[in-house]
């Protein structure tokens, strides 16, 4: 079909096309005119949301942030908030609403369950694209109604999100009380069994640097045990030479009394040899030099006895010397044996009593932080815009209605008018006549109405147009 035609058809079913148009308008203006006028009141509320939990400082991984709007539209949009709108604004006590609910549902249901359905069904959410803001809106033939649920749906959400975040607050905060009193016990218990071993071994200080005070004195005990063995060899052997022959010992050969004995035997028998020449043996003097020579002699003999004993005394003292110092550094080991088991059982008894205090104090934190959680009132939501009565309908609209049913009727016209030319098909023009006959059309003959009007015999002699060829 050519423009021509289509302009053709148009002309032809002009009257078909106004109609239609006139009665959609006239409609549509009658309905805009009948219906009751509504009424649409907004709150905007802001989502002070950062991805930071201000308490615990811990950050919401950056994926879950998407969903974070839908979330809250879905909250706002929840019964259990509608439910707290109705009981906010009493309406489940108003009789008009209560004889309302008595017509629709005839007593069956809960008053307060009809209207938070009846609110949602009027309640629209738009979220911002571009920022954190959520419009709440409600439609209502009252515009101060409109208003005041429109701002008991934002404060109602502002006080939910508070109660979602308090109420698994509160409950791990009293899971966490539970748990500190048992972890406080299980410490008291592990102290207790650690003063309860101290006592049995006698253990005064926990420091574990006190068993290298005791390794330094094993170490130190055997250092002396091993001077002490060299010592008593060494008087063994001395005591050995003293016993085999005194003048061949170097303690007795090197005493100074010793030296200054024989030094005046030397000069005894000195003295005696040159009087046994002189004299004879029955001579007084030969007698005297040989009695001074006795004497000095037995004092020698008995200096070197004493001096030999000496020596077998001071051997004993050191053989007496290296068995204390044996026997103490046995008694140094076993006591840093039994503190080495000790220590290793006071490290266990130390290693429970530090678990248990570090678990007490990590469920301690818990505790305080939640419990902190669960006392803040502190919300993610401010109030934006409050909502305010309109003071213009938003529906209907009677000049955006209009222009709607103009551009509907038209399309509705012409439609007809398309319909109805298929319907039946007249010829239009000359091109008409060639598509559907398939001849060739060799000239037009254009008739013109007689003028009502003008009569006479003027215009009936009035002479026609005359065939044109094409």
């Amino acid at each position: 079909m050519s423009l021509h035609q289509f302009l053709l058809i148009l002309l032809a079913r002009k009257k078909i096309i106004l109609a239609t148009l006139v009665t959609t308008v006239a409609l549509a203006l009658g309905v805009s005119l009948v219906l009751s006028k509504t009424y649409k009141a907004t709150a905007s509320v802001l989502l002070n949301y950062k991805g930071v939990d201000p308490l615990t400082g811990l950050t919401m991984p950056g994926q879950l942030l998407p969903g974070y709007m839908a979330t809250q539209i879905d909250i706002i949009s929840s019964k259990n908030v509608a439910l707290r709108v109705v009981d906010a604004l009493r309406l489940a006590s108003v009789p008009a609403v209560i004889q309302q609910f008595q017509e629709a549902n005839e007593g069956r249901g809960s008053v307060r369950d009809w209207l938070a359905d009846l609110l949602l069904r009027k309640l629209d959410i738009v979220p911002s694209r571009e920022s954190s803001v959520v419009e709440i809106s409600f439609k209502g033939a009252d515009p101060a109604f409109a208003a005041a649920v429109a701002n008991a749906f934002a404060d109602e959400y502002q006080k939910i999100t508070v109660q979602l975040k308090t109420e698994p607050a509160k409950k791990a905060s009293s899971y966490f009380n539970e748990q500190t009193r048992q972890l406080r016990d299980n410490v008291e218990a592990a102290q207790a069994r650690l003063s309860k071993y101290q006592q049995e071994k006698g253990i005064v200080s926990l420091d574990p640097n006190r068993i290298d005070v005791e390794l330094a004195r094993l170490s130190d005990l055997s250092a002396q045990l091993v001077q002490a063995q060299s010592a008593a060899m060494e008087g063994n052997s001395r005591q050995a030479a003293a016993n085999a022959s005194a003048l061949g010992s170097p303690d007795v050969a090197n005493n100074v009394l010793i030296q200054t004995m024989r030094a005046n035997v030397a000069m005894a028998e000195g003295k005696f040899a040159d009087t046994s020449q002189r004299y004879g043996n029955n001579h007084p003097q030969y007698l005297a030099a040989k009695a001074e020579l006795d004497k000095v002699r037995g004092e020698l003999a008995a200096a070197m006895g004493t001096v030999s004993r000496s020596v077998g005394a001071n051997a004993q003292v050191l053989r007496q010397r290296e068995a204390d110092l044996r026997a103490a550094v046995a008694e140094q080991k076993t006591r840093v044996l039994e503190l080495n088991r000790a220590r290793d059982e006071l490290g266990v008894l130390l290693k429970d009593l530090d678990s248990a205090q570090r678990a007490f104090d990590a469920a301690s934190q818990r505790f305080s932080q939640t419990r902190i959680e669960a006392l803040s009132e502190q919300s993610d939501i401010s109030l934006l815009n409050p909502a305010v009565a309109p003071l213009e309908p938003s529906s209907p609209r009677v000049l955006l209605n209009t222009l709607v049913a103009v551009l509907l009727g038209t399309i509705l016209g012409v439609g007809l008018a398309l319909l109805l030319e298929l319907l039946n098909r007249p010829l239009r023009s000359s091109g008409d006549l060639k598509d559907m006959l398939g001849i060739p059309v060799l000239g037009t003959v254009e008739w013109q109405p007689v003028a009502a009007r003008t009569g006479g015999l003027r215009s009936l002699m009035r002479p026609r147009r005359p065939l044109r060829l094409n």
